[in-house]
Protein backbone atom coordinates (compact mmCIF):
# COMPACT_ATOMS: atom_id res chain seq x y z
CA UNK A 1 0.00 0.00 0.00
CA UNK A 2 1.49 3.41 -0.90
CA UNK A 3 0.29 7.19 0.51
CA UNK A 4 1.43 10.17 0.71
CA UNK A 5 1.50 12.25 4.50
CA UNK A 6 1.51 15.94 4.39
CA UNK A 7 3.70 17.53 7.49
CA UNK A 8 1.23 20.16 7.86
CA UNK A 9 -1.01 17.55 9.77
CA UNK A 10 1.05 18.06 12.66
CA UNK A 11 1.19 21.47 12.90
CA UNK A 12 -2.32 21.25 13.89
CA UNK A 13 -2.06 20.21 17.38
CA UNK A 14 0.12 21.85 20.29
CA UNK A 15 3.38 20.62 21.23
CA UNK A 16 2.59 18.63 24.24
CA UNK A 17 5.08 16.26 25.32
CA UNK A 18 4.68 12.96 24.86
CA UNK A 19 1.29 13.36 22.79
CA UNK A 20 -0.15 10.25 20.99
CA UNK A 21 -2.36 11.07 17.95
CA UNK A 22 -3.56 8.09 16.35
CA UNK A 23 -5.58 8.25 13.20
CA UNK A 24 -7.30 5.64 11.30
CA UNK A 25 -6.85 6.17 7.99
CA UNK A 26 -9.70 4.96 6.13
CA UNK A 27 -13.37 2.71 7.16
CA UNK A 28 -12.22 0.02 4.93
CA UNK A 29 -8.67 -0.11 5.29
CA UNK A 30 -8.62 -3.24 7.28
CA UNK A 31 -6.84 -1.93 10.32
CA UNK A 32 -4.17 0.14 9.13
CA UNK A 33 -3.34 2.78 11.35
CA UNK A 34 -1.03 6.32 10.97
CA UNK A 35 0.50 7.94 14.48
CA UNK A 36 1.43 11.01 14.48
CA UNK A 37 3.82 11.43 18.05
CA UNK A 38 5.00 15.56 18.68
CA UNK A 39 7.49 15.77 21.48
CA UNK A 40 8.93 18.84 23.26
CA UNK A 41 11.83 17.28 24.37
CA UNK A 42 14.27 19.20 27.47
CA UNK A 43 16.49 18.84 30.09
CA UNK A 44 16.88 22.22 32.07
CA UNK A 45 14.32 24.78 33.09
CA UNK A 46 16.40 27.21 30.89
CA UNK A 47 15.17 25.13 27.98
CA UNK A 48 18.84 25.76 26.56
CA UNK A 49 18.43 22.53 24.74
CA UNK A 50 14.79 22.03 23.90
CA UNK A 51 14.00 20.52 20.76
CA UNK A 52 10.40 19.95 18.98
CA UNK A 53 10.35 16.58 17.12
CA UNK A 54 7.47 15.44 14.71
CA UNK A 55 7.38 11.25 14.45
CA UNK A 56 5.17 9.65 11.90
CA UNK A 57 4.87 6.24 12.15
CA UNK A 58 2.52 3.78 10.29
CA UNK A 59 1.50 0.77 12.17
CA UNK A 60 3.97 1.07 14.47
CA UNK A 61 7.06 1.58 11.94
CA UNK A 62 8.66 5.20 12.25
CA UNK A 63 9.17 6.37 8.78
CA UNK A 64 9.83 9.53 9.07
CA UNK A 65 11.04 12.08 11.95
CA UNK A 66 11.41 16.55 11.82
CA UNK A 67 13.98 17.46 13.77
CA UNK A 68 13.97 21.08 14.79
CA UNK A 69 17.85 21.24 15.55
CA UNK A 70 18.50 20.19 12.57
CA UNK A 71 14.99 22.16 10.94
CA UNK A 72 14.79 18.74 8.21
CA UNK A 73 13.16 15.34 8.12
CA UNK A 74 14.77 12.07 8.22
CA UNK A 75 13.56 9.22 6.53
CA UNK A 76 13.73 5.66 7.60
CA UNK A 77 12.11 3.53 5.02
CA UNK A 78 12.37 4.14 1.51
CA UNK A 79 8.78 5.58 1.41
CA UNK A 80 9.53 7.87 4.71
CA UNK A 81 13.39 8.98 2.47
CA UNK A 82 11.26 9.57 -0.57
CA UNK A 83 8.56 12.25 1.60
CA UNK A 84 11.72 13.45 3.57
CA UNK A 85 13.70 14.68 0.32
CA UNK A 86 10.33 16.22 -1.13
CA UNK A 87 9.59 18.10 2.67
CA UNK A 88 13.07 19.33 2.67
CA UNK A 89 13.07 20.79 -0.50
CA UNK A 90 9.96 23.31 0.42
CA UNK A 91 11.35 26.35 2.84
CA UNK A 92 7.66 26.67 3.61
CA UNK A 93 7.23 23.37 4.79
CA UNK A 94 10.87 23.73 6.86
CA UNK A 95 9.45 27.04 8.30
CA UNK A 96 5.80 26.15 9.69
CA UNK A 97 7.66 22.86 11.15
CA UNK A 98 10.10 25.14 13.04
CA UNK A 99 7.64 27.22 14.42
CA UNK A 100 6.56 24.41 16.18
CA UNK A 101 9.91 25.25 18.26
CA UNK A 102 8.07 28.55 19.69
CA UNK A 103 5.16 26.64 21.11
CA UNK A 104 7.28 24.27 22.33
CA UNK A 105 8.97 27.13 24.90
CA UNK A 106 5.55 28.77 25.42
CA UNK A 107 4.33 25.49 27.13
CA UNK A 108 7.16 24.18 28.31
CA UNK A 109 7.52 27.96 30.40
CA UNK A 110 3.86 27.55 31.87
CA UNK A 111 4.43 23.75 32.80
CA UNK A 112 7.75 24.68 34.84
CA UNK A 113 5.90 27.62 36.65
CA UNK A 114 2.82 26.06 37.51
CA UNK A 115 3.44 22.20 37.48
CA UNK A 116 7.14 21.24 37.52
CA UNK A 117 8.71 23.88 40.29
CA UNK A 118 5.34 23.06 42.86
CA UNK A 119 6.78 21.21 45.91
CA UNK A 120 4.69 19.66 48.78
CA UNK A 121 6.77 19.37 51.93
CA UNK A 122 6.43 15.62 53.25
CA UNK A 123 5.23 14.47 56.37
CA UNK A 124 8.04 12.62 58.62
CA UNK A 125 7.33 10.05 61.56
CA UNK A 126 10.04 7.76 63.31
CA UNK A 127 7.83 4.66 64.83
CA UNK A 128 9.42 1.54 66.29
CA UNK A 129 9.23 -1.56 64.58
CA UNK A 130 10.52 -5.74 64.41
CA UNK A 131 13.66 -6.15 63.11
CA UNK A 132 13.57 -8.15 60.04
CA UNK A 133 16.47 -9.98 61.55
CA UNK A 134 18.02 -11.41 64.50
CA UNK A 135 21.25 -9.15 63.91
CA UNK A 136 20.04 -6.43 65.97
CA UNK A 137 17.19 -5.97 69.01
CA UNK A 138 15.30 -3.17 67.59
CA UNK A 139 14.28 -1.42 64.31
CA UNK A 140 12.97 2.41 64.26
CA UNK A 141 11.09 3.11 60.19
CA UNK A 142 11.34 6.77 59.15
CA UNK A 143 8.51 7.50 57.13
CA UNK A 144 8.13 10.32 55.35
CA UNK A 145 4.79 10.33 52.78
CA UNK A 146 2.56 12.84 50.77
CA UNK A 147 5.63 14.56 49.44
CA UNK A 148 6.03 16.00 45.44
CA UNK A 149 7.81 16.02 43.34
CA UNK A 150 10.13 12.66 43.86
CA UNK A 151 13.75 13.06 44.16
CA UNK A 152 14.31 12.78 48.22
CA UNK A 153 17.03 11.72 50.56
CA UNK A 154 16.39 10.51 53.94
CA UNK A 155 19.77 10.08 56.20
CA UNK A 156 20.07 8.34 59.55
CA UNK A 157 21.89 10.09 62.25
CA UNK A 158 22.81 8.60 65.76
CA UNK A 159 24.41 11.23 67.62
CA UNK A 160 24.92 13.86 64.83
CA UNK A 161 26.66 10.96 62.81
CA UNK A 162 25.80 9.58 59.49
CA UNK A 163 24.75 5.78 59.80
CA UNK A 164 25.99 3.79 56.82
CA UNK A 165 25.19 0.35 57.63
CA UNK A 166 21.89 -1.62 58.50
CA UNK A 167 19.89 1.17 56.53
CA UNK A 168 17.19 -0.27 53.84
CA UNK A 169 14.86 2.18 51.78
CA UNK A 170 12.37 1.39 49.58
CA UNK A 171 11.62 3.80 46.68
CA UNK A 172 9.70 6.64 45.72
CA UNK A 173 6.52 4.57 46.01
CA UNK A 174 3.13 6.33 43.98
CA UNK A 175 0.42 7.13 45.92
CA UNK A 176 -1.57 7.19 42.92
CA UNK A 177 -2.72 11.16 43.87
CA UNK A 178 0.54 12.51 42.64
CA UNK A 179 2.16 12.37 46.15
CA UNK A 180 4.67 10.32 46.76
CA UNK A 181 6.13 8.47 49.99
CA UNK A 182 9.51 6.43 51.43
CA UNK A 183 9.95 4.31 54.07
CA UNK A 184 13.92 4.16 55.59
CA UNK A 185 14.20 0.95 57.97
CA UNK A 186 17.24 0.98 61.01
CA UNK A 187 17.92 -2.00 62.38
CA UNK A 188 20.62 -0.78 65.39
CA UNK A 189 21.31 -1.85 68.94
CA UNK A 190 20.28 0.66 71.79
CA UNK A 191 22.89 2.76 73.22
CA UNK A 192 21.76 4.59 76.58
CA UNK A 193 22.01 8.16 76.33
CA UNK A 194 21.95 8.09 72.41
CA UNK A 195 19.85 10.35 70.01
CA UNK A 196 18.70 8.79 66.44
CA UNK A 197 17.34 11.02 64.38
CA UNK A 198 15.72 11.13 60.65
CA UNK A 199 17.09 13.47 58.16
CA UNK A 200 15.05 14.18 55.10
CA UNK A 201 16.16 16.35 52.23
CA UNK A 202 13.99 17.57 49.37
CA UNK A 203 13.17 20.35 47.05
CA UNK A 204 10.49 21.81 49.44
CA UNK A 205 13.11 21.55 51.96
CA UNK A 206 16.03 24.27 51.30
CA UNK A 207 17.59 23.37 54.76
CA UNK A 208 16.70 20.33 55.32
CA UNK A 209 14.78 18.66 57.80
CA UNK A 210 16.11 16.52 60.98
CA UNK A 211 13.14 14.81 63.35
CA UNK A 212 14.55 13.04 66.15
CA UNK A 213 13.22 9.74 67.75
CA UNK A 214 12.16 9.62 71.44
CA UNK A 215 12.22 6.56 73.13
CA UNK A 216 11.01 7.89 76.40
CA UNK A 217 7.70 5.85 75.89
CA UNK A 218 7.43 2.51 73.40
CA UNK A 219 5.12 3.45 71.41
CA UNK A 220 2.39 0.85 71.95
CA UNK A 221 2.25 2.58 75.97
CA UNK A 222 2.34 5.90 74.36
CA UNK A 223 -0.70 5.31 72.19
CA UNK A 224 -2.91 3.56 74.93
CA UNK A 225 -1.79 6.61 77.34
CA UNK A 226 -3.26 9.12 74.68
CA UNK A 227 -6.77 6.65 74.33
CA UNK A 228 -7.04 6.55 78.24
CA UNK A 229 -6.97 10.14 78.27
CA UNK A 230 -8.99 11.09 76.05
CA UNK A 231 -11.81 8.93 77.47
CA UNK A 232 -11.08 10.52 80.85
CA UNK A 233 -11.72 13.84 78.99
CA UNK A 234 -14.70 12.62 77.54
CA UNK A 235 -16.10 11.35 80.92
CA UNK A 236 -15.48 14.35 82.73
CA UNK A 237 -17.05 16.48 80.09
CA UNK A 238 -20.41 14.16 80.46
CA UNK A 239 -20.22 14.00 84.04
CA UNK A 240 -20.03 18.31 84.24
CA UNK A 241 -23.04 17.91 81.59
CA UNK A 242 -25.21 16.15 83.44
CA UNK A 243 -24.92 17.74 87.13
CA UNK A 244 -25.10 21.31 85.15
CA UNK A 245 -28.40 19.55 83.88
CA UNK A 246 -29.56 18.64 87.54
CA UNK A 247 -29.09 21.57 88.63
CA UNK A 248 -31.17 23.38 86.16
CA UNK A 249 -33.95 21.31 86.15
CA UNK A 250 -33.84 21.66 90.05
CA UNK A 251 -33.87 25.31 90.62
CA UNK A 252 -37.64 26.99 91.29
CA UNK A 253 -38.68 23.45 92.29
CA UNK A 254 -41.07 24.03 95.24
CA UNK A 255 -41.30 21.11 97.54
CA UNK A 256 -44.77 20.45 98.97
CA UNK A 257 -45.00 18.16 102.08
CA UNK A 258 -47.55 15.12 101.60
CA UNK A 259 -50.09 14.50 104.63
Amino acid sequence: MHFLTTPAMSTFYSCISNAVLLFALLPNTDGYFLQLLTECRYTSEDLHDIEFLSRQIFNKLEFARYNSTLNKYIGYTEHGVNNAERWNADPAVLARQLSNLDVCKHNTALYWENMLKKTVEPSIEIISASPASSKHPAMLVCAVYDFYPKGIKVTWLRDGQEVTSDVTSTEELSNGDWYYQLHSHLEYTPRSGETISCKVEHGSLPQGKVVTWDPSMPEAERNKVIIGASALVLGLIITIAGVVYYKKKSTGRILVPSS
